[in-house]
C-alpha cells in the first residue's frame, strides 16, 4: 500500500490499508471517525445528517454574490444547467479544469427545467458561468477539459437547432461550444486517438466531438492526451507548482484499467473482449474515467458514471466501484457516480470513501434512486454525520422517495471551496434561477483529515 506524504498520519492510512485488505467488515471496526473531524463535527453538527449551516462568518453571506477566488484556495463549481453535468476547478495557483460540459438534445418530464431557464443552450450557459467564476483572470481561459466518458449529458449532443460553428466542421452543444468560446489548453478523454474501446464509437454525440477535436488540434493547436490511470504527472499546477506542493492529482482508472493504490502501476478489470460474450461487454459507463484530488489533508473523488451493482445475471467485473474505491480510499467529499442511479453507490465503494459531503448532479426523475439514497445515509455502513447536496432536485424524486427532506441542499450550483493549505472545506450554494451568483447559502467549515 503506498501511504501519501500528505495523508493524515492513523485513521485515513488504517482506513485505506482496511478497505485493501478486507473491505467495508474490517473497515467498520475502526474508530468511528477521524478524531479532528469528531470533535468538530459534535462542535458544529447536532444529530445526524443535520446540515452544519455557517452563520455570521463574514464569508460568502446569503444574499450577497459569492466571493471571488483567491490564491490558495481549491474552487470546485458543480454547476447546475438542467440539461448535464458540468464542473469547474480551481487548483490553488489559478490552474483551471472544466470536468466534462453536458447538454442533452431532448428535453422530457422526466427531467428538470433549464437553469435559470431555456432562453439560452447550456454551453452558453456554462461559458458564462466560467467567466463570472474567473473574473480574477484578465484572461479567461481553462489549462485543461477533462472528458469523463463519451455520453449527451456530458460532452454534448447536437440537437436540430444546434448552431453550427463558425468554421462549420461541428454544431456548438455542451464542450464544443465551451471549446469554440473559451481556449483549451489539453483536452483529456479515454479515447484518444482512435475512439474505438470497446467498440467504435459513431454515435452523434462523439462524432460530434471528435469534429471539433480534429479541427481544434489543426487551426488551433489543441493538445489532446488519452487519459492514463495510475498516472500522477497529467493535470498539474500549471502557473506556480513549487508554490503548493500538498496539491496532487491521482488519475484512478479508464476503459477497465485501474490504478492498484501503489506507486503508478494498474491492473486490467475488464477481461479480453476476445474472451467475453459480445452482450456482456463493458458499455460506456464502465469506461468513464475517475480521479482523486488531493490538497493536504483535503481529498476529492469523481468517478463519472461507473457502476457499482451490475444488472440481475451480468458478470461480477461489471462492477467497477469496488476495485477504484479500494485504491481510492477515505476522502473529504465526493460526487455520487451515475448521478446516484440504480446501479451506483455500492456498499463498498459509500464504506470506503465515507466522505463527510457528497454532491449530486440531478436534472433526472431517476436521481438519486431510492436503493442509494438509503445506502449513503446508512450510518451501519459508516458511522458519523453527512451533508447530502444536490443541483436540482426533480419534484417526482421527492414524491417518490421518503427522507429528501434530509439533503442540505436541493438546488443551486454547488461550490467546493477549501481553504488554503486544504486544512478545511466550506459548501457554497449559488443561486441558479438567475445569473445573479447570489449565495442562497453556506455550510461548515469542514476539517480536512
Amino acid at each position: 500500500m503506498q501511504i501519501r506524504i500528505n495523508d493524515p498520519p492513523s485513521r485515513h492510512n488504517l482506513l485505506k490499508l482496511a478497505t485493501t485488505a478486507g473491505g467495508p467488515a474490517v473497515a467498520a471496526h475502526l474508530p468511528a471517525a477521524r478524531p479532528v473531524q469528531a470533535a468538530w463535527s459534535a462542535f458544529l453538527c447536532i444529530g445526524l445528517l443535520i446540515p452544519c449551516a455557517s452563520a455570521a462568518r463574514g464569508e460568502d453571506p446569503a444574499g450577497e454574490p459569492i466571493s471571488p477566488w483567491r490564491a490558495g484556495m481549491l474552487d470546485i463549481h458543480q454547476i447546475s444547467t438542467g440539461r448535464g453535468n458540468a464542473a469547474l476547478y480551481v487548483f490553488p495557483d489559478g490552474t483551471t479544469m472544466l470536468v466534462d460540459a453536458g447538454e442533452l438534445p431532448v428535453k422530457t418530464p422526466r427531467h428538470t427545467p433549464d437553469r435559470p431557464d431555456g432562453t439560452q443552450p447550456a454551453g452558453e450557459r456554462i461559458v458564462r458561468y466560467i467567466r463570472r467564476a474567473l473574473a480574477h483572470d484578465p484572461r479567461p481561459a481553462l489549462d485543461y477539459a477533462l472528458v469523463t466518458h463519451f455520453h449527451d449529458d456530458h460532452i454534448g449532443g447536437p440537437a436540430e437547432n444546434s448552431p453550427p460553428a463558425a468554421c462549420g466542421a461541428y454544431r456548438l452543444t455542451g464542450l464544443t461550444f465551451v471549446g469554440e468560446k473559451l481556449k483549451i489548453g489539453t483536452l483529456l478523454d479515454r479515447g484518444w486517438p482512435d475512439y474505438d474501446y470497446p467498440r467504435p464509437l459513431d454515435d452523434d454525440a462523439t462524432k460530434n466531438y471528435r469534429a471539433f477535436v480534429n479541427w481544434q488540434i489543426e487551426h488551433n493547436a489543441l493538445k489532446v492526451e488519452r487519459f492514463v490511470p495510475g498516472r500522477n504527472d497529467q493535470v498539474v499546477l500549471r502557473r506556480d507548482a513549487n508554490k503548493y506542493p500538498g496539491f496532487a492529482f491521482r488519475n484512478v482508472g479508464a476503459n477497465g484499467e485501474i490504478w492498484t493504490g501503489q506507486g503508478t502501476s494498474t491492473q486490467n478489470h475488464f477481461p479480453a473482449l476476445e474472451t467475453v460474450p459480445r452482450p456482456d461487454w463493458p458499455h460506456e459507463n464502465m469506461c468513464s474515467i475517475s480521479f482523486r484530488l488531493s490538497y493536504g489533508e483535503f481529498d476529492y473523488f469523481n468517478g463519472g458514471d461507473i457502476p457499482g451493482v451490475p444488472p440481475s445475471g451480468m458478470p461480477p467485473w461489471h462492477d467497477v466501484e469496488t476495485p477504484v474505491a479500494r485504491a481510492v480510499g477515505p476522502v473529504e467529499a465526493a460526487i455520487l457516480d451515475h448521478h446516484g442511479y440504480v446501479d451506483s453507490q455500492n456498499e463498498f465503494l459509500v464504506a470506503a470513501l465515507r466522505p463527510r459531503v457528497w454532491t449530486i448532479s440531478v436534472w433526472d426523475s431517476g436521481h438519486p434512486t431510492l436503493s442509494v439514497w438509503n445506502r449513503i445515509r446508512s450510518t451501519r455502513i459508516y458511522p458519523g454525520p453527512r451533508d447530502v447536496f444536490a443541483t436540482d432536485l426533480h419534484h417526482a424524486t421527492r414524491l417518490v422517495i421518503g427522507g429528501l427532506d434530509k439533503l442540505a441542499s436541493d438546488s443551486g450550483h454547488i461550490v467546493l471551496r477549501v481553504a488554503p493549505g486544504g486544512g478545511s472545506f466550506r459548501v457554497v450554494i449559488v443561486d441558479d434561477t438567475s445569473e445573479s451568483c447570489r449565495v442562497k447559502n453556506t455550510f461548515g467549515p469542514y476539517p480536512s483529515g
